[in-house]
């Protein structure tokens, strides 16, 4: 009798151990190791890593020939590659701009209206939706699309490369005259000239040649060293949930 009431308070023992464990929201392992269990709420994207890390990860090669290159080889401007139902122009207009208006009928996925605090210049330009008033904010490629042909994107599918076109991750809502004059420049050839926002300006480049497996040239590789040494710890942005096909 003694044995079995021994059993039986082990059992118990055990069973309120794991009731207290699965309680708590973390799952054991024999190993020793535990699990937290996810946080359902928690979709919201976090920084991915340290910039100066990642650009010390990427290759560094020289310019491939531009030979073959057009817009078109990124697929469809402003394409809905996040599936939300609004194309990626308007969804950066109404993500970097405040005060937004957005048209009737079009479950706020036409911004009319805004005002954007420009990251290139500092100023804040007012954005007014039409055929001659448009072009006041534009959206820039971070990492202009001939750019990324040249370094590595010409050798990804059709697929990914649309991806990369139209990501997030690599769209800014900018000024449009600094956006003409950046034109397809790296960061050795092109910088904001608001020198505060320098810093996330190259992270953000070396974030989406990490994502997208593109490689620098080692002068856009200085030149981003260079201003990342101004802000040890520069984070990379936080990652968009748009996901390229992995390298082969």
């Amino acid at each position: 009798m003694r044995a079995v009431s021994r059993v039986r308070m082990v059992q118990a023992l055990l069973t309120a151990a794991l009731v207290m464990l699965l309680g708590s929201g973390c799952a054991a392992f024999p190993d020793g190791f535990a699990i937290t269990a996810p946080d359902a709420g928690a979709a919201t994207p976090t920084a991915t890593g340290n910039a100066a890390t990642a650009l010390a990860s990427l290759p560094v090669k020289g310019r491939a020939p531009k030979t073959g290159y057009t817009r078109d080889q990124f697929g469809p401007s402003w394409a809905d590659v996040d599936r939300n139902g609004c194309d990626q122009r308007n969804d950066v207009l109404a993500r970097d701009m405040t005060d937004e208006t957005f048209k009737p009928g079009t479950h706020n996925c036409v911004v009319l209206t805004g005002r954007l605090h420009d990251p290139y210049s500092g100023k804040d330009i007012a954005f007014t939706r039409g055929q001659d008033t448009s072009s006041a904010v534009q959206i820039d490629h971070v990492v202009a699309l001939s750019n990324a042909w040249q370094t590595g994107a010409q050798q990804l599918d059709p697929a990914t490369r649309q991806l990369l076109g139209n990501d997030p991750l690599n769209l800014l809502a900018v000024d449009g005259p600094l956006n003409n004059q950046k034109g397809d420049g790296d960061a050795a050839t092109w910088l904001p000239p608001q020198r505060g926002y320098r810093c996330t300006y190259v992270a953000r480049q070396v974030a989406v040649k990490v994502k997208y497996h593109l490689w620098v040239t080692a002068a856009e590789r200085d030149a981003i060293n260079e201003i990342l040494q101004r802000c040890p710890g520069e984070p990379l942005p936080a990652e968009s949930t748009v996901r390229p096909a992995p390298a082969a």
